[in-house]
């Protein structure tokens, strides 16, 4: 476009940008790597080298063995074939054979809880049933390496607690699995080691724990930086949040009010309706908003949830509105207890807004139970 515009009197290129500079790591059989970064770090960039999709300038990757990888889930599917011939193509790609494909078919079949639907046509298939089946033909393929980008996003919680346990049977044969991910959890949970990417350079690679610890903090002193400094905002419980105190937040989207519709005394198993107003004055994409439920005086963290976790998927706010947050029932001891509310950029880079420890919430109860739940039941006796 530059050249045209500028009649093509000029084709040199005048700048030239690195996705990823001065890398070098090694992986071993067994070991499962958790790569972090922002976006546009060259986290994918990184997977697509490591796949074969494209190469590196300079230097070389060295990979032992078949590679198998969770990008793109479905992408390779042909709406017009049946999930049968979809099946056999993509596991033939994966470096399968066709008798290979034929001895392990019933086996990806029923992994993908897709008996009822494998003959019909791909178009057909809703994109969670796409991607259940595609993760189920790469990890049926026995590789050696395994890229694996944000693996969880598949299907509803019993299949992605089915994919873990698949993703950790893998690691235990042997498979050397590179996952990326924007949860530090599921690195700490999975992850045998990390490694922190910025700018397409190496920050620090070694234990999770360690280089999670020093991504986190990074990204906690991104937000203070973004946090303007302005005057303390009334919550419509009354409280004065401050700045540096109870609320921070780059202020690009504004949490406005905050409405528990019950009031803020309720029974252990009583609903509760979260109510929260925002102001965009410019469109926001996908951002994320998380609530969570802490305990009076030990800060306790007795629920947390999201947007994403319960896959309520925000396109953009632009303009003020209200979401909504309905909890059938919160079988929380009798207790005070504090309700959070956040408001994050995408991938929770950092907080356009963060309101903490200011709706106060009173749970009573006519049982005296210790410990955090109050779950109903019942004694029997029982001959």
């Amino acid at each position: 476009m530059e050249a045209a515009l500028g009649g093509f009197r000029d084709l040199r290129k005048r700048q030239y940008y690195y996705a990823l500079k001065d890398i070098s790591f090694d992986i071993f059989s067994g070991e499962m790597v958790g790569i972090v970064g922002h976006n546009g770090a060259g986290k994918s960039t990184l997977l697509r080298l490591l796949g074969g999709v494209g190469r590196p300038d300079q230097g070389s990757i060295c990979i032992n063995g078949r590679i198998g990888a969770l990008l793109d889930l479905g992408s390779s599917f042909h709406g017009d074939l049946t999930g049968r011939e979809n099946t056999f193509v993509s596991a033939i790609v994966c470096g399968l054979s066709r008798q290979a494909v034929l001895n392990q078919f019933d086996e990806i079949v029923e992994f993908a809880e897709l008996a009822d639907y494998i003959d019909n046509p791909i178009r057909t298939y809703s994109t969670g049933m796409q991607m259940r089946l595609a993760f189920a033909i790469a990890v049926h393929s026995h590789p050696d390496v395994m890229l694996v980008d944000e693996f969880l996003s598949v299907g509803d919680l019993a299949f992605q607690a089915k994919c873990l346990r698949r993703i950790t049977e893998l690691k235990k044969q042997g498979c050397a699995i590179v996952l990326i991910s924007h949860s530090p959890e599921q690195i700490k949970e999975l992850c045998d080691r990390a490694i922190w990417l910025r700018h397409g350079q190496i920050v620090a690679q070694g234990e999770p724990e360690v280089v999670l610890g020093q991504y986190q903090v990074e990204m906690h002193a991104e937000t203070e930086r973004r946090t303007p400094n302005c005057p303390p905002v009334k919550a419509s419980s009354g409280i004065l949040l401050e700045t540096n105190q109870n609320r921070f937040g780059s202020l690009e989207a504004e949490i406005q009010a905050v409405r528990l519709q019950s009031g803020d005394k309720i029974s252990s198993g009583d609903p509760l309706h979260i109510e929260i107003d925002y102001f965009a004055s410019q469109p926001i994409l996908a951002p994320v908003i998380n609530v969570s439920i802490t305990r009076y005086g030990d800060g306790q963290n007795c629920l947390d949830t999201n947007t994403s976790a319960m896959e309520f998927a925000i396109e953009k706010l632009n303009g003020s509105g209200t979401i909504v947050l309905e909890l059938d029932r919160l079988d929380l001891v009798q207790g005070k207890y504090f309700v959070n509310i956040g408001l994050f950029k995408e991938h929770w880079e950092y907080a356009y807004d963060y309101h903490w420890e200011a709706y106060p919430l009173l749970i009573t109860c006519s049982v005296n139970t210790q410990g955090t739940m109050n779950p109903p039941g019942r004694w029997r006796m029982v001959r």
